[in-house]
């Protein structure tokens, strides 16, 4: 599985439902959010208020599931390894196929992921820690408050990767180079500043170890839609499964600031 058409293959089959991060070094990886059409105008509006955490890759036309300028031979219904299917805030489902629910009424955004720029950290010699234990890359939600933009409101979410204090700036510089995937951390060093009152306990994904002489860095995170879901509760709101990413046929490269 080399390609990103070749992985989205296996999970619109069902063989590949596991989180994401790792593969396709080479190309950008997105959040999911689909909503109906009467919330699309409010929801790109948030994006735009809120660019750290969504940074909008691509949106479809009312009633597609084919995002034409990110991967214009990919269904949005079927090539994600899981979703989380949200009704009045609660998630209710979390299937691996959402063809049933899709209607003409919905609309589709790709909003930037930060496993986008994890190849160019370790490429820096900063390793992935949730990859070395094989775990989901740990989120949480803070008590920075989004821009709001008509229904939306809520929390940031984050996401926490730990590393050594001599590898921070490098790891800012890195980052920095890739605003269209969240860009430099937002948050370095103690969690309670930024309301995570318990690291050890993220409220998306898993815990990872934070060795001694190490920090948590903390990035902006495409889970804050599913955050503001929970927060104004909309009837219904597709998403991603957290760390279950949408794979674009886009080169991480081309997005990244020399």
């Amino acid at each position: 599985m080399t390609t990103p058409f070749e992985i989205r293959g296996k999970m619109r089959s069902g063989e590949f439902t596991s989180p994401t991060s790792g593969l396709c070094e080479d190309f950008i990886q997105a959040n999911l959010v689909i909503l109906p059409k009467d919330l699309a105008f409010d929801f790109l509006l948030f994006c735009q208020r809120n660019p750290k955490s969504c940074p909008v890759i691509d949106v479809t036309d009312v009633g597609s599931y084919v995002p034409k300028l990110s991967a214009p031979n990919a269904d949005l219904r079927t090539d994600l390894p899981k979703y989380r299917v949200y009704k009045n805030g609660e998630v209710v489902a979390e299937p691996t196929d959402i063809t049933d629910y899709w209607t003409d009424e919905m609309v589709g955004f790709l909003i930037g992921c930060s496993f986008t720029f994890e190849d160019a950290l370790i490429k820096n010699g900063i390793p992935m820690r949730h990859n070395e234990e094989g775990v989901n890359v740990p989120m949480y939600k803070t008590s920075i408050e989004a821009v709001s933009a008509g229904k939306f409101e809520g929390p940031t979410v984050v996401s926490m990767r730990p590393m050594k204090e001599k590898d921070v700036i490098r790891a800012v510089q890195v980052t920095s180079r890739f605003p269209s995937v969240h860009g430099a951390p937002i948050h370095i060093g103690n969690p309670e500043s930024i309301g995570i009152t318990n690291i050890n306990q993220p409220d998306f994904g898993d815990s990872v170890t934070i060795k001694d002489g190490e920090v948590p860095v903390f990035w902006a995170c495409g889970v804050t839609p599913q955050a503001i879901a929970m927060h104004m509760k909309p009837a219904l709101m597709i998403t991603h499964a957290p760390g279950h990413m949408f794979i674009t046929d886009l080169k991480s490269e081309h997005v990244s600031v020399i």
